[in-house]
């Protein structure tokens, strides 16, 4: 059952998010198109059908009466309803979607389904009565809907229980071609695959009858299809031809077979040979719950030979369980690892080996390309993330009453799962915020600033090497630094003189718990409401995060995210007999320096000049308390790093070099020392079999304070 609720979900999930983006784009143009009709028509069928086969009994009910009013819609067509009810359709099925939303994650959260869901049912029945003109209520146009879209005969028990010898048994019908379906053996859920079948066909808008026909609701049915076979019966050999090529791209189909049903009365054309064609099994089978969608997608080839003579072809997708490609992941970081160990040996130094290293060299190549797939592998695009923005966007216009558009670019751009999941919140809870509080409540306002009428909210991704660069901006009122700092100096949060701070550091005190500009409490809270919330967040996943503002003109929020979690780009540096890894993505600039250009500030801390600007210096080895004998700062290194909110320089012996390493994280039983708040991030193992420790620079800075 795990398995089954696993395919469920994924395919349920999925084409909610094809609903969301379908809805979204239809509303900007302002009509459903006929392909917009068709396509919400399929979504709810196949919700419906599966919801039911899972007992679902909520999520079926509200997907058949959105069914029953789009079986209208498509019979009627979109000219029968006037303005206001093509608006009134945009708010129906966005409240009826986050309905079959809310109940999906009930059971992704283990909780019992809604009880009561009569107030949506009775507004889809009352919206289909009140555009229907003949006024006929939901379920009088759910009956001709089913008879249409499944082209299923009536209940005829003598017609499914008669076989004809010599049809072996085929029910009885007048068409004069059946197709026998055969599922693999021990496939289970057969009246499930069957009822996909149907789907498929129906897309196709083919007409045809099919036995058992009650597969969508009766599980019960397995045990006849298991023994007689599946039967689609067809008033024609065309329709014959047109019904095959959806078969062959079916999962677990073992074979089909085209009979000529000599009961029937009806004139036959050009008979096709009955035929059995074996299917070969695909290497890794797709979740039945995804064959609907795939024959939507797929465009079957021409084949040479008559279409019934062929055999259905294998998926050319799978799903794989994120765990598993956590695990690969890891196996491939230990064989690079292994790998730089071995090449890096000592007992090979000073030894002419030049097969050996040739084939180092070779072995290091494979590796690395079998890293670089790995990671591929786990690389999804922002796409998914992105496209949930168009939905905020719209819920807020309305309620706020703001005219603001969303302009999406490069939501193409890939960033490993993990990532993705983790930072959909924090980007949600931004735009949130753009639209509350930094969008201009009057639309005069923008006007007199000789700004468009229309406000706009841009949510862009791009690569920079190892890193991907996410913002979101708008053309709004931007924030006031005054009132930001005098907030702050009221909340007592200030670390220094008023006077002191710079305008990026103000903008950072937006990153401070609890913090707001907002004087009121909104439904959507104020900028800066949870902006500590979504720091932390973005910091889990390696990330930082700043934010611009110039008042009169806009914000900007922008986050940088690793590529991925597993593997980063590092700088080795050494501090006596230690050795430290800080992240590339942080380093600003290393430089030597001579002692007068340190001075000491107000407490007696050493601080530098970089660029017109003064920065505290931490020196690794008083951190840590690591003996070394490099400790006058012209003997040393400076490293100056930058994090979100915070820049300062790293005292350190020496570089070794940057290196590519596999993060490791700290073992669980470490947490009760805090080890992480005193600036480590984690752990790498180096080519010699040394252990580097990776310094979390945005946690370092706040370990020291204790310490100077």
């Amino acid at each position: 059952m795990d398995n089954m609720l696993e395919m469920y979900l994924y395919e349920t999930n999925t084409l909610m998010e094809q609903l969301d983006e379908l809805l979204i784009e239809a509303e900007k143009n302002e009509a459903f198109t006929t392909n917009d009709v068709n396509e919400i028509f399929r979504i709810m069928h196949t919700i419906k059908g599966s919801s039911a086969m899972m007992e679902f009994s909520t999520l079926m009910e509200i997907a058949h009466h959105i069914e029953d009013l789009f079986f209208y819609i498509r019979e009627n067509g979109m000219d029968s309803l006037d303005e206001s009810h093509k608006n009134d359709l945009f708010n129906l099925m966005f409240q009826s979607t986050d309905a079959l939303r809310v109940e999906v994650e009930k059971i992704e959260n283990n909780e019992p389904l809604s009880s009561n869901i009569d107030q949506i049912i009775a507004n889809i029945n009352s919206f289909l009565e009140k555009i229907s003109s003949s006024g006929n209520s939901a379920s009088d146009t759910s009956s001709g809907k089913d008879s249409a879209a499944d082209a299923a005969p009536a209940a005829d028990a003598d017609a499914i229980a008669a076989i004809n010898q010599e049809l072996a048994g085929c029910p009885k019908s007048d068409m004069p071609y059946f197709i026998r379906i055969r599922f693999e053996v021990g496939s289970g859920m057969e009246n499930l695959r069957a009822f996909m079948v149907i789907t498929a066909l129906n897309e196709i808008e083919l007409n045809f009858e099919h036995y058992p026909e009650d597969v969508e609701s009766a599980a019960d049915t397995c045990e006849s299809i298991v023994e007689n076979g599946f039967f689609i019966a067809l008033a024609s050999h065309e329709d014959v031809e047109k019904a095959i090529p959806i078969l062959k791209i079916q999962n677990s189909i073992e074979t089909y077979e085209v009979i000529e049903n000599v009961a029937a009365k009806a004139p036959k054309k050009s008979e096709p040979a009955v035929d059995k064609a074996p299917a070969a099994k695909p290497a890794a089978a797709a979740p039945a719950a995804d064959t609907a969608s795939a024959a939507e997608s797929a465009k079957p080839a021409a084949p040479g030979t008559p279409a019934h003579t062929g055999a259905p072809v294998k998926q050319s997708l799978i799903s794989v369980n994120l765990s598993k490609l956590d695990s690969l992941v890891a196996i491939v970081g230990e064989i690079v690892i292994t790998e730089s160990m071995v090449t890096s040996s000592p007992d090979l130094q000073n030894l002419k080996l030049d097969n050996f290293l040739k084939s180092a060299r070779q072995l290091r190549k494979l590796t690395g390309d079998l890293q670089d797939i790995a990671m591929s592998l786990r690389m999804v695009p922002l796409a998914g993330t992105f496209q949930k923005m168009n939905r905020i966007v719209r819920d807020m216009k309305k309620k706020l009453n703001k005219d603001v558009r969303l302009t999406l670019i490069g939501e193409n751009t890939e960033v490993d799962k993990t990532v993705v999941d983790s930072i959909g919140d924090p980007i949600m809870h931004i735009v949130r915020n753009s639209m509350d509080h930094g969008v201009e409540t009057n639309v005069e306002d923008r006007i007199a600033a000789g700004k468009n009428p229309q406000a706009e909210i841009v949510l862009s991704a791009a690569h920079t090497g190892s890193e991907v660069i996410i913002s979101i901006s708008d053309d709004g009122q931007g924030m006031d630094p005054d009132k930001i700092l005098a907030k702050a100096e009221r909340n007592g949060i200030l670390t220094k003189p008023a006077s002191d701070y710079s305008k990026k550091e103000i903008l950072s005190l937006l990153l401070l718990p609890g913090f707001s500009t907002n004087e009121e409490v909104t439904e959507f809270s104020g900028r800066g409401v949870g902006m500590d919330v979504v720091k932390k967040n973005v910091e889990a996943v390696g990330g930082t995060i700043s934010i611009t503002s110039e008042l009169g003109k806009g914000s900007c929020t922008t986050l940088k995210i690793p590529l991925t979690m597993a593997i980063t780009d590092g700088m080795e540096v050494s501090v006596g007999r230690s050795m430290f890894t800080i992240p590339i993505a942080n380093i600003r600039q290393s430089f030597k320096t001579q002692k007068e250009d340190v001075i000491l500030d107000a407490s007696g801390n050493e601080i530098i000049k970089c660029q017109d600007a003064f920065y505290p210096i931490i020196r690794i080895h008083d951190l840590y308390n690591i003996e070394t004998e490099v400790t006058n700062i012209e003997d040393g290194i400076l490293i100056w790093v930058e994090t979100a909110d915070k820049s300062y320089c790293l005292f350190v012996d020496e570089l070794l070099g940057e290196q590519q390493v596999v993060v490791k994280p700290l073992s669980s039983f470490l947490s009760n020392f805090n080890i992480k708040d005193s600036g480590i991030g984690g752990c790498t193992i180096l080519g010699d079999g040394n252990i580097s420790l990776i310094l979390d620079i945005s946690n370092l800075y706040a370990a020291t304070q204790g310490l100077y």
